[in-house]
């Protein structure tokens, strides 16, 4: 399902704020959801920062997708409350809902119509898009998300990959400022994988808040500025994510040209250490200042000394399953 409004033309869009300055994109509180004896989504409070790429993250059956259509006003919540760009769900939706662009549970098209002529379908009830203005905005979403060649086929005959393309398309119509992607990446290869990165990275520089959901991690990490990890309806964490990375940080990265004699020294100094690429991960032992007098005093070049960061995998794994 594709959802589609808008914000006037490109010239108007606010320049991006920083997370955190401006009042959340959306807000959810003590959030439930009950189908039968299932509990999908139980007492989340969350806050998605204005100006944010914000990562939804889980396994399978975690709720997400479950959240993500309370907030667009497509479920409704067994209890609990809803934000949508500062309007209360569901009264605030006829004036929220034009400002959001969003991509759920996959794009629905007619399989008969060419890609083009479904976007156009789309682009004629897009409130703030003048009919003057649709063919232009048709082309350019198009372009966007690398369909133009394709424009012409019938949808019926797109690959997965493409019919995401296309649902993207209809959400970027017009200006938003707020972009919902549910699994943007699904059934990409990993040019065009790399094309949706780029394009939330435009939507964010532009000044929309974009909330994502997805399985790639390593995706997440290279364009989210925010992450919230769910578990079986219940949210473990959620911030900013270089903060959290850092709040599991541990060990230290040394780099230094003559790595063995290194470990030694590490290691009679008290330290479990390793080789690592270019220099030595310090894995546990004396705190990096002891570690780094040890280095010196052993004559050792030390060209830097670094907490050790996790990457998000780690992190995710490490949150889920504790």
């Amino acid at each position: 399902m594709s959802t589609a409004g808008g914000i006037g033309t490109a010239q108007e869009t606010a320049q991006r704020p920083e997370p955190g300055t401006a009042p959340p994109a959306a807000r959810v509180r003590a959030l439930r959801k009950v189908f039968g004896r299932v509990t999908a989504v139980d007492g989340v409070d969350l806050d998605v920062p204005a100006g944010s790429v914000f990562g939804m993250l889980g396994p399978n059956g975690s709720g997400k997708t479950t959240l993500i259509r309370m907030l667009l006003g497509l479920t409704r919540p067994t209890s609990g409350s809803v934000e949508l760009l500062g309007l209360p769900v569901p009264a605030g939706l006829p004036a929220a809902l034009p400002d959001v662009g969003a991509l759920v549970e996959g794009p629905g098209f007619h399989p008969f119509l060419t890609g083009r002529e479904n976007l156009r379908r789309v682009a004629a009830v897009e409130p703030r898009l003048a009919a003057r203005d649709t063919g232009p905005a048709v082309d350019a979403a198009l372009e966007r998300v690398g369909l133009a060649d394709a424009a012409r086929r019938r949808f019926r005959g797109y690959s997965l990959g493409m019919k995401q393309r296309l649902g993207l398309a209809a959400a970027l119509l017009v200006p938003r400022r707020l972009v919902v992607l549910d699994e943007p990446t699904n059934g990409l290869d990993p040019a065009g994988t790399r094309e949706i990165r780029a394009v939330v990275a435009d939507l964010r520089a532009t000044g929309a808040t974009v909330l994502l959901s997805s399985h790639l991690l390593s995706e997440v990490e290279a364009v989210c500025t925010h992450v919230a990890v769910l578990k079986q309806g219940s949210l473990l964490a959620a911030g900013e994510l270089g903060r959290l990375l850092d709040a599991v940080a541990g060990g230290w990265e040394i780099a230094t040209t003559d790595p063995g004699p290194a470990l030694r020294v590490l290691r009679e100094a008290g330290a479990t250490a390793r080789a690592d690429g270019p220099g030595v991960l310090v894995e546990d032992g004396p705190d990096g200042p002891v570690l780094f007098a040890a280095l010196v005093r052993a004559e050792v070049p030390v060209h830097g000394l670094r907490r050790h960061r996790p990457d998000l995998e780690t992190l995710f794994t490490r949150i889920t399953e504790s």
